[in-house]
C-alpha cells in the first residue's frame, strides 16, 4: 500500500488536518464501516440487516471513500484545515453510494448497468468524478492521469486500430458501467477490501495502538544489537516486521527509521548506508508474510486460490531477500570493524518478551488460523480480539479509551488511502474488461516476444518498474495483471509465479533511482545523498532484481515442486545468493577482504548459482571455487580507512 510523493505521510497524524469535527467524523465513519464489515463477513444480520453482495461494497465506498476527502487536502495550502468543499464531497460520497446500496437489488435485476434511469445515471457520472478526485488526492497526479484516460477508453477505444481496438461503448454507457456494472468501481478491487484487506489493515492499526512497534524494535535489540553491526541487524528485523504489517514502505521509514537510522550512524554506519538498509528492510517488509499489503489478496483473488496458498509461496523468496541483505550488513561491520550496540543501550530479551509476548502469539495465532482453517476475512478479526484481550492482562498494554481511538483513527486513516486508490484502479480494470482490450494486448505480447519467455519476463519487469514510478505497487500489480499476467501464463509459466513476478517486479521503483521514494525518504532522515542513497539500495536490495525471474522460471523456489526439486533449488539459491553478498561487500567468513578479481569471480559465480539451470550451477561452482582459490593464495589485507567512503 505505498504512498506516492504527492501524498506523503498523513498530516492529521500531528493534528493539524483532522481534528475537532472532522476528527469526530472520521472516527464514527470509520467505526460504523468496521461494524458494517463485521455484520457482513461474520454474517450477523445485526437489526435484520445484510445487504446483498454489491450492496455491501456501495457502503464499503460510502464509509471509506468518503472519508479520504477529509483525510486528504486537494491542495497543499488545505493540508492544516478541512474546507467546506471538502465536507461536501464527503457528503456527496455518502449520498451517492448510500443511493446505490439502497437499490442495488434493483440495479442487478432490472441490469441498471446497460439502462439505468435518469437519476441513477446522473450519479454514476458523479460516482466516476469522485473516485477520480479520491485517487488523485490519495496516490497523487500520475496516477490519476492514467485512471482518468483509461476511464474513458469504452468511448474512444473503438477509434484505434490493431490490438489497441476496443468494443465501442457510448459516454452514457460507459458511466453505468463504471458505476453500476460490478467490473469497475466495485470490480475486484472494491471487493478485495471489503471481503479481505479491511480485517488486515484493521490489525496492524491495533498492534500500532497497542504497542507493538516499540515491542518489534525492542525485541530486535534485544537480540541482535550487541552483534557486529548490531544496528544495522535490528533496523532489518524491525522495518521488516513493522513493513509487513503496515504494507506501507514509505509511512515505515518514517516511524521506525527515525530510530534506526540514526543509532547505525552513531556505531559507524555512513548516512548513505544506514538509509540504504532501512529503505530495502522497509522495501522488503511489503513482500513479506503474514500481509504484505494488499496486492498479496489482489493474487488470491484473480488466481481465486486461498490467501494462506500466496502467503507460502512468498516465504523463500522474502527470506532470501533480508538473507542477503543481514548478510551484507554483517560483511560491511567486520570490513568497517563496526561493533555492536553497548549493553547498557540494550533491554533485556525477558523482560521484552514479558511486556510484548502477545504481539508473537498473535501474529503466530493468525497465521494458525490462515493455515489449519484457511479463514482469509474472518482470521484478522480473531487475532485483533485475541490481541486486545491478551493485552488487558497489564497496565503498560492495557485497552483504554485513548488507545481505542487511536485504533479506529489509524484504520480509518489506512482503510480510506486504499480504498481510494483502489477505487481509481476499477476504473481502469473495468475499462479493460468492456473493451477486451485486455486480452488482445496479451496476445500481441505474445506475438512480439515469440517463442522467447525471457523477452517476455524482460518486457514484463521493465513495464513493471515504469509503471511502479507513477503508480502505488497495489495499482501496478492490478494493471499488469490485467494485461501482462496472462501473457506469461500462456507460455506455460506457474500462474501463481506470474503473478508474484509482477507484485515482485513492482517494488523494484522504492530503491532505484530515478524515483526511488523509499531511497529518498531514509536519505531525508540519515541527511545523506538521495541519489547515492538510491544506488547504495540498489545494491543492497540486488536480489530484488534476480528473485522474481528465478522463481517464475523455477517455481521450486515457491514450493510448487517435487520435495527434492525444492530442496535442492532453495540450497543452489541460498549458495548463489552468499556469493553474491560477499562479491559486493568484498568481505567473506574465513577469507577476510577480497580483491577485485575475486569478487568478480564470485559475483559470476552466485549469478549462475541462481540462474534456475543444472549447467548454470556446475559453472557458479567452478567460479566461485576459483574466487576462493584466489582468495586464498593472494590473501587481500586492507586499511579500514580505505573503505571509508563505502
Amino acid at each position: 500500500m505505498k504512498k506516492e510523493a504527492a501524498s506523503p505521510e498523513f498530516e492529521g497524524k500531528s493534528g493539524k488536518r483532522i481534528e475537532g469535527v472532522s476528527y469526530v467524523v472520521l472516527l464514527v465513519t470509520t467505526a460504523l464501516g468496521i461494524l458494517l464489515s463485521v455484520n457482513q463477513l461474520f454474517q450477523l444480520k445485526l437489526f435484520g440487516f445484510f445487504p446483498i453482495g454489491s450492496g455491501y461494497f456501495y457502503y464499503i465506498l460510502a464509509f471509506f471513500l468518503s472519508i479520504s476527502f477529509l483525510i486528504f487536502p486537494a491542495r497543499s495550502k488545505d493540508a492544516r484545515t478541512v474546507p467546506w468543499y471538502d465536507w461536501v464531497l464527503y457528503i456527496l460520497c455518502m449520498g451517492v453510494n448510500g443511493y446505490f446500496a439502497f437499490h442495488s437489488y434493483e440495479i442487478l435485476m432490472a441490469a441498471w448497468e446497460y439502462k439505468a434511469p435518469t437519476p441513477a445515471l446522473i450519479l454514476s457520472y458523479v460516482l466516476w468524478a469522485l473516485a477520480l478526485e479520491a485517487v488523485r488526492r490519495a496516490a497523487g497526479f500520475a496516477l490519476f492521469i492514467i485512471c482518468f484516460i483509461f476511464s474513458f477508453y469504452p468511448v474512444f477505444g473503438q477509434y484505434l486500430s490493431g490490438m489497441l481496438w476496443g468494443t465501442p461503448f457510448t459516454l452514457n454507457e460507459t458511466a453505468s458501467f463504471h458505476a453500476l456494472g460490478v467490473e469497475s468501481i466495485i470490480g475486484i478491487a472494491t471487493r478485495v477490501v471489503g471481503n479481505d484487506i479491511i480485517g488486515y489493515i484493521l490489525f496492524g492499526a491495533a498492534v500500532v495502538a497497542s504497542g507493538g512497534g516499540k515491542f518489534f524494535m525492542d525485541f530486535a535489540l534485544s537480540l541482535l544489537g550487541k552483534s557486529r553491526g548490531g544496528a544495522a541487524k535490528v533496523a532489518i528485523v524491525s522495518s521488516a516486521f513493522m513493513a509487513s504489517l503496515s504494507g506501507s514502505v514509505v509511512s515505515n521509514i518514517v516511524t521506525t527509521g527515525t530510530l534506526t537510522i540514526p543509532a547505525m550512524k552513531k556505531t559507524g554506519y555512513s548516512a548513505k548506508y544506514a538509509a540504504a538498509i532501512e529503505a530495502c528492510a522497509s522495501t522488503g517488509g511489503t513482500i513479506t508474510p503474514p500481509i504484505m499489503g494488499a496486492a498479496g489478496f489482489l493474487i488470491a483473488s484473480f488466481l481465486n486460490i486461498p490467501y494462506s496458498q500466496v502467503m507460502l509461496a512468498v516465504i523463500f523468496p522474502a527470506f532470501l531477500y533480508f538473507f542477503v541483505l543481514f548478510l551484507q550488513a554483517d560483511f560491511h561491520a567486520a570490513k568497517m570493524n563496526i561493533e555492536g550496540l553497548s549493553e547498557e543501550e540494550l533491554p533485556d530479551t525477558k523482560e521484552v518478551l514479558k511486556t510484548g509476548w502477545m504481539f508473537l502469539a498473535a501474529i503466530c495465532f493468525m497465521i494458525y488460523l490462515l493455515l489449519v482453517y484457511r479463514i482469509t476475512a474472518l482470521a484478522p478479526f480473531y487475532t485483533i480480539l485475541f490481541l486486545f484481550v491478551c493485552s488487558m492482562f497489564r497496565k503498560e498494554t492495557r485497552l483504554n479509551w485513548e488507545k481505542l481511538k487511536n485504533f479506529i483513527y489509524e484504520g480509518g486513516v489506512v482503510v480510506g488511502h486504499i480504498t481510494a486508490v483502489l477505487a481509481g484502479i476499477g476504473l481502469v480494470v473495468g475499462a479493460f474488461s468492456a473493451t477486451g482490450v485486455a486480452n488482445s494486448f496479451s496476445r500481441e505480447l505474445l506475438i512480439f516476444a515469440g517463442e522467447s519467455i525471457f523477452l517476455l519476463l524482460i518486457l514484463g519487469a521493465c513495464t513493471s518498474f515504469v509503471l511502479g514510478i507513477g503508480m502505488t505497487v497495489t495499482a501496478c500489480y492490478v494493471f499488469l495483471a490485467v494485461v501482462l499476467a496472462p501473457a506469461l501464463v500462456a507460455v506455460g509459466l506457474d500462474p501463481l509465479a506470474c503473478h508474484l513476478f509482477v507484485m515482485f517486479c513492482g517494488n523494484l521503483s522504492y530503491i532505484t533511482p530515478p524515483v526511488a521514494l523509499g531511497s529518498i525518504s531514509a536519505a531525508a532522515i540519515s541527511g545523506s545523498h538521495p541519489m547515492a542513497t538510491g544506488f547504495t539500495c540498489m545494491r543492497l536490495g540486488v536480489v530484488l532484481f534476480f528473485i522474481p525471474f528465478v522463481f517464475v522460471l523455477n517455481p521450486a523456489l515457491i514450493f510448487h515442486g517435487e520435495p527434492l526439486d525444492i530442496v535442492l533449488s532453495i540450497a543452489v539459491a541460498l549458495a548463489g545468493s552468499f556469493f553474491l553478498a560477499s562479491a559486493f561487500e568484498g568481505w567473506t567468513f574465513g577469507l577476510g577482504h577480497l580483491s577485485i578479481i575475486t569478487r568478480v569471480f564470485l559475483f559470476v559465480g552466485g549469478i549462475c548459482f541462481i540462474y534456475p539451470n543444472w549447467m548454470a550451477d556446475v559453472v557458479g561452482l567452478t567460479f566461485a571455487l576459483l574466487g576462493v582459490i584466489m582468495a586464498k593464495v593472494w590473501p587481500v589485507v586492507k586499511k579500514e580507512a580505505s573503505y571509508s567512503s563505502i
